[in-house]
């Protein structure tokens, strides 16, 4: 599970990916509207991910971020004596115990970086109250768009012909790549 906070001038946002041992990703983000430093957005992110984990029945978790001092404070390493964090570093003991085996680890910010465009992004963009947006798909592309465009054959049918299906049926051309499918949909 990947974690991270953000405070700006614009807005606080949480971040976290909670990953299944299967590799699939699931992320989750919060615009947060109270008072917080970036000590206590980055407890917010790891507490939320943590909740995530839980949700799934989780018994063993990597939790990795890239806050030297929330990592340093749960592994026992550092004492948490800022008032405002004490709450914070209890409830993550706490959620501790929910697991069968936890490790927390501290990474460079190079390496977590979707958590923090998470945090990021959502800090920035004022939501007039709770959107949901399903799922976030994050693609890599080889070719530029216009390539993803069905190549006209030597047949006299127009060229939505196979939309056109598509929108009646449901149904692709036999053939179809899944480039020329998404074309189509």
């Amino acid at each position: 599970m990947f974690f991270d906070g953000a405070v700006n001038a614009k807005g606080v946002g949480i971040g976290a990916i909670f990953v299944s041992p299967t590799g699939q990703h699931y992320p989750a983000t919060a615009r947060l509207h109270f008072f917080c430093t970036n000590n206590t957005a980055e407890y917010e992110a790891c507490i939320m991910g943590m909740s995530m984990a839980i949700d799934q029945d989780v018994e063993d978790l990597l939790i990795t971020g890239d806050s030297d001092l929330i990592i340093r404070q749960a592994q026992g390493e550092w004492e948490t004596r800022d008032v405002k964090l004490i709450p914070y570093w209890k409830h993550v003991e706490d959620l501790e115990k929910r697991f069968k085996s936890i490790e927390f680890r501290y990474i460079p910010r190079c390496h977590n970086e979707l958590a923090d465009a998470l945090a990021t992004l959502t800090s920035m963009l004022p939501y007039p109250g709770n959107a949901h947006i399903d799922p976030l798909e994050i693609q890599i592309r080889e070719r530029h768009g216009y390539c993803n465009v069905i190549e006209a054959g030597s047949s006299t049918q127009a060229w939505y012909h196979d939309v056109k299906r598509f929108l009646k049926t449901q149904e692709y051309p036999e053939h179809a790549t899944g480039d020329q499918k998404r074309t189509i949909r």
